[in-house]
């Protein structure tokens, strides 16, 4: 097992970046790899994701990028390059291939970030989405309404599908909801928007994995992995799609804790399927952020 180092790390405001401020786990010899690590809405930092990768011989950062100090408190309009400065501190210590690891939201930033920003060699998107979505949460105003997109690149909002505010959940009052049926429903009312807030998967020249269940409660991200692959495959770019029917929003890797019990949303799954999930795509995680898995990522890998 490789001896790893941990640091927590600050950076201010620069470039069009807000500040942020971090965990870093690395090898202690350092590493030619580096990996930005990005949580979903929770908000939180992956420290232990990051000790994870970092046994695996990679320097992993996880940074709070919304609900910080100097960041908007909800992820509401968020700068991209917030995300660029993360990954140039992983440059600045030497790292020469650069990932991005996020779950949902994350992902969504991470699938983003690859289109507008050179140099990323791969993106490994968990429970990902096809497209920008609104706010969740509020801007730097403290408000929620009207709907704002989640993030900006250059100063400018990136076009996004708005939350159709007519949904009610059908569990009963004061049990874990699902959302699920709030996404699919907006995606119906305002169809006219999906193309313009869709990711532009086609544009980035990163090595893509996407993970998805398809008991998924959150969101649809199965469909929405299987359009992002289907548009990449359409484009000839490489993509490794790997996907479990009874998973949930929270596949767990090989090492990691079970996700915790909420008692707020219903993400599908079970700790056994998701963590099944995670096993099945390791691998190909692995491979993707290490650089060794290029050749042999244009397939499908379906563990059901």
């Amino acid at each position: 097992m490789t001896d790893t180092v941990e640091r927590r790390l600050h950076a201010g405001p620069c470039a069009g970046a807000d500040a942020w401020t971090g965990f870093l786990a690395a090898p202690a010899h350092g590493s030619p790899v580096g990996v930005l690590v990005l949580a979903g809405s929770s908000g939180r930092i992956e420290d232990e994701r990051c000790r994870l990768l970092a046994r695996e011989g990679m320097s992993a950062l996880s940074i709070r990028w919304f609900g910080g100090p100097d960041q908007p408190p909800g992820i509401c309009e968020v700068p991209l390059e917030t995300f660029v400065s993360a990954l140039e501190r992983l440059r600045g210590d030497g790292a020469r291939r650069l990932g991005v690891l996020g779950s949902s939201k994350g992902a969504e930033a991470a699938l983003h970030l690859s289109v507008v920003q050179p140099g990323i060699d791969a993106v490994v998107a968990l429970s990902p989405t096809s497209l920008t979505w609104a706010n969740v949460g509020p801007g730097r105003d403290g408000l929620t309404l009207p709907h704002r997109s989640s993030w900006t690149w250059e100063g400018q909002p990136l076009p996004f599908v708005p939350y159709d505010g007519s949904w009610t959940p059908s569990e009963p009052v004061g049990a874990p909801v699902s959302v699920l049926g709030w996404y699919e429903q907006s995606l119906r009312t305002f169809a006219g928007l999906v193309p313009a807030a869709a990711v532009q998967v086609e544009r980035s020249a990163a090595e893509l994995v996407l993970v998805a269940g398809g008991d998924d409660r959150m969101w649809p991200s199965l469909p929405y992995a299987e359009e992002l692959a289907a548009r990449r495959r359409a484009a000839g770019l490489p993509v490794r799609l790997v996907t479990r029917a009874d998973a949930g929003h929270r596949p767990r890797l090989p090492g990691e804790s079970p996700a915790p019990a909420s008692g707020t949303f219903l993400y599908g799954g079970s700790p056994a399927a998701d963590a099944a999930l995670g096993a099945a795509a390791w691998p190909h995680v692995l491979n993707a952020l290490l650089g060794a898995g290029t050749a042999a990522s244009a397939g499908q890998d379906s563990s059901k």
